[in-house]
């Protein structure tokens, strides 16, 4: 079984597919970009959209009555490798040990020509 959970904290699906899905224990949550629950970028620096994505993906977890703790793997995109020091700046300040498992990939362009993009899952 499983269910749909969404958040005004973050921004809308704009397709065909769910902020987050919560099914057999484990709650996936769509790729976020670092985009305000109002669709504007957060700015144009790579740290910027790093925490916004962050922030929006803290405040679906929240929905799901979860946090950071309950995070198992996380995947980032990033428009450019060259950016990944400063991403895991951003990232290392909403993550503790043990921190998830992670895939970092470079990809040929992302949603809005955005800078970063990630994606989680967690386990309840």
């Amino acid at each position: 079984m499983k269910k749909q959970i969404s958040t005004k904290n973050a921004p809308q699906a704009i397709g065909p597919y769910s902020q987050a899905i919560s099914a057999n224990g484990f709650l996936f949550i769509s790729g976020q970009l670092g985009v305000t629950p109002e669709g504007e970028f957060a700015g144009s620096s790579v740290e910027a959209q790093a925490q916004q994505s962050l922030t929006n993906l803290q405040n679906i977890l929240a929905e799901a009555g979860l946090s950071f703790d309950n995070v198992v793997k996380t995947t980032i995109f990033l428009a450019d490798m060259a950016d990944f020091a400063k991403v895991n700046v951003t990232y290392a300040k909403f993550f503790k040990e043990p921190y998830p498992a992670r895939s970092t990939v470079a990809v040929k362009t992302l949603p809005k020509d955005a800078l970063v993009e990630i994606e989680v899952i967690a386990v309840y």
